[in-house]
């Protein structure tokens, strides 16, 4: 079986020398799709002998759709350029291709790293459908929140043991910055496909999204960072809303 591994990315070379590292033992070939690095990104995919597809940033979906479009082998692995495959799961990947039974799709755990530390508990678990065969799947979802999905329903979808590694925080002002422009791209596409903002929402979606990390999830276990990440994820829900209300005034009514 041959595995392509699609990755989208832009000025990711920070990040993107583990991702590639990672699967220098699996991938027959990678397919990366870069809206314009200007840092060493580029260099890193030639020195990979990744191909390199140019394209303007098209939106999170339609991007990663073009790299899985462009991909030639029988099974694709989707890789965002901040993610990594941890040894478990490459044996996991190794194990599903040479023997994937009737599943056609692989979900698998991704775990955010600080400072070279997971977080065990905050945003866990959190499967992501990542290694599918060709043809069978597509990317959906709204702008930043895409995800990958059978194109006809009832393929059969199994779970793979391992972590991917998601390196998404060098610094946690700098991951809120983030999340505010995560929260406006929300809120746009949100708008464009007729959602209302909602009062109701905004009063209880950040205390409902504090409450999920710190009661359910138990993101204290994973001490002071974990207490940062779940109230990065209620300020996330509290910007998303604000964000909606804003926009559906329409820019004759900022405020």
């Amino acid at each position: 079986m041959r595995l392509s591994v699609a990755i989208v990315c832009k000025d990711s070379a920070s990040t993107i020398g583990r991702t590639l590292d990672s699967v220098s033992d699996l991938a027959d070939e990678i397919v990366a799709v870069d809206s314009g690095s200007t840092d060493a990104t580029l260099d890193m995919l030639r020195e990979a002998d990744a191909r390199i597809i140019e394209s303007d940033w098209l939106g999170y979906v339609k991007t990663k759709q073009l790299a899985l479009d462009s991909c030639e082998g029988d099974w694709i692995l989707a890789l965002d350029s901040d993610e990594s495959l941890l040894p478990e799961l490459i044996e996991g990947i190794k194990a599903a291709l040479e023997s994937p039974g009737e599943h056609t799709g692989f979900e698998v755990n991704r775990k955010v790293f600080i400072h070279g530390k997971a977080l065990d508990h905050a945003w866990q678990p959190e499967h992501r459908l990542r290694l599918v065969k060709g043809g069978h799947y597509h990317w959906q979802g709204l702008d930043p929140h895409d995800h990958l999905a059978p194109i006809d329903p009832g393929e059969p979808i199994s779970r793979l043991n391992g972590d991917l590694r998601h390196d998404s925080i060098s610094t946690w002002p700098e991951f809120l910055e983030k999340q505010h422009r995560h929260a406006e791209t929300m809120a746009r596409s949100m708008l464009a496909e007729g959602r209302k903002p909602s009062r109701f929402k905004l009063l209880t979606s950040p205390a409902a999204a504090l409450l999920k990390q710190l009661i359910l999830r138990q993101a204290f276990l994973d001490g002071a960072d974990g207490f940062r990440a779940a109230f990065a994820t209620a300020k996330a829900a509290k910007l998303k809303h604000k964000a909606l209300f804003r926009l559906s005034k329409g820019p004759s009514n900022p405020s």
